[in-house]
């Protein structure tokens, strides 16, 4: 069978959740399927062994399809390609299904924050993700989601058969994502980001869903209540209605304390959470989380909103909080920085949490998957 799958997404220069688990899921399923092969769709020219080892190249089973396009490359040239050549079986990793597609079509939904947090989205983006989900659903002949609480969402906003939803967690990079033992590591990359000792770390695109605003009030009350020597590092790109988060740390005057660092490159993000005190994540809403498996597997406690998707990734690895209470945010701060015992706990469960997670278990879910397509 001829499996298409649409790597724009995986091949970009500054991945993030999303572009992550697409290049990962397509990595995975190449390394483990030998029967099929895969035409994976590009945006832009990737080298040939972006998706596989130069080892694996000769005996692996894909082939790169560049189609550049200025804009509208989705629903014009992808749409193009699959009336001129389509393959037996198409999958939209991480982004919408094109106007055509081959009657075998999978789409993975991420997440529906604007169907619960409408005002933390732009109108027009608000408009265009919720038009995207529900062309997709309706297209797709089988949807994958990555958490219970995704497909929840999809049959509850969009009306979606439970039945034509198969969960399929993310993982994580294992070989990335360790323990960081060499204190000199951490103090090089700490140094690389003007960062100090002591202090707590969030990773997650700028935007109002992330919950930054209360995340930085919590801050403040914890450093004036507690008289707590700590900082406060960000580290996400911009992404919209980000100002009155900037805004917020200079009105609090906190500009010393509070650092936002903008993207990191994952080769980075270990020793930064390695030496972290605390990995705080209290996001209003999240398909899944995967900085939060990203931290434990670092050895670092986590502090987590106890909503959407967060306590199937986080297990019963991680101290919870109501997102939109300034003082239990600063609570469970304050208790995962000061109490010993309970760090050691959230650690031992968190690298125990992350034994759940595998690529290649979610790659043989979607197989099985594409394999019971009619």
């Amino acid at each position: 069978m001829l499996i298409g799958i649409d790597a724009s997404r995986a091949t970009t220069n500054a991945p993030t959740g999303t572009e992550n688990y697409a290049r990962e899921l397509i990595r995975a399923l190449i390394a483990l399927d030998r029967k099929n092969h895969y035409r994976l769709y590009t945006r832009e020219r990737a080298p040939q062994d972006f998706f596989a080892s130069p080892r694996e190249l000769r005996i692996a089973n894909y082939e790169l399809r560049n189609i550049s396009f200025p804009r509208l490359w989705t629903h014009v040239r992808l749409s193009f390609e699959m009336l001129m050549r389509a393959p037996d079986l198409l999958w939209v990793p991480a982004h919408v299904l094109p106007l055509l597609h081959p009657r075998r079509s999978f789409v993975t939904i991420h997440d529906l924050g604007q169907a619960h947090f409408p005002q933390a989205h732009p109108p027009l983006q608000r408009a265009y993700h919720n038009w995207s989900v529900w062309w997709s659903t309706r297209a797709a002949s089988h949807i994958f989601g990555d958490s219970e609480s995704t497909r929840d969402d999809l049959v509850r906003f969009f009306r979606v058969p439970a039945g034509k939803i198969s969960v399929v967690y993310p993982a994580y990079d294992a070989p990335l994502y360790q323990p960081i033992r060499d204190a000199a590591i951490i103090e090089r990359v700490k140094a690389k980001y003007r960062i100090g000792s002591d202090y707590v770390l969030t990773v997650g695109t700028i935007h109002p869903r992330k919950n930054y605003a209360r995340l930085i009030d919590a801050f403040a009350r914890l450093i004036t209540q507690h008289a707590t020597r700590i900082t406060l590092v960000i580290v996400g790109k911009r992404g919209w209605l980000y100002d009155s988060i900037f805004a917020r740390v200079k009105q609090l005057n906190l500009q010393s304390l509070i650092s936002i660092l903008d993207y990191v490159p994952a080769s980075d993000l270990p020793a930064l959470m390695s030496g972290a005190r605390v990995f705080a994540f209290p996001s209003l809403y999240e398909g899944f989380g995967l900085p939060i498996l990203e931290a434990q597997a670092c050895g670092t406690p986590v502090v987590c909103a106890m909503t959407s998707s967060l306590p199937e990734a986080a297990g019963d690895a991680a101290l919870f909080c109501d997102p939109l209470d300034v003082d239990a945010i600063a609570g469970a701060l304050q208790r995962a920085l000061r109490d010993d015992a309970l760090r050691a706990k959230l650690i031992a469960r968190g690298f125990d949490n992350i034994k759940r997670f595998s690529w290649e278990v979610s790659a043989r879910q979607i197989l099985r998957a594409f394999g019971d397509a009619r």
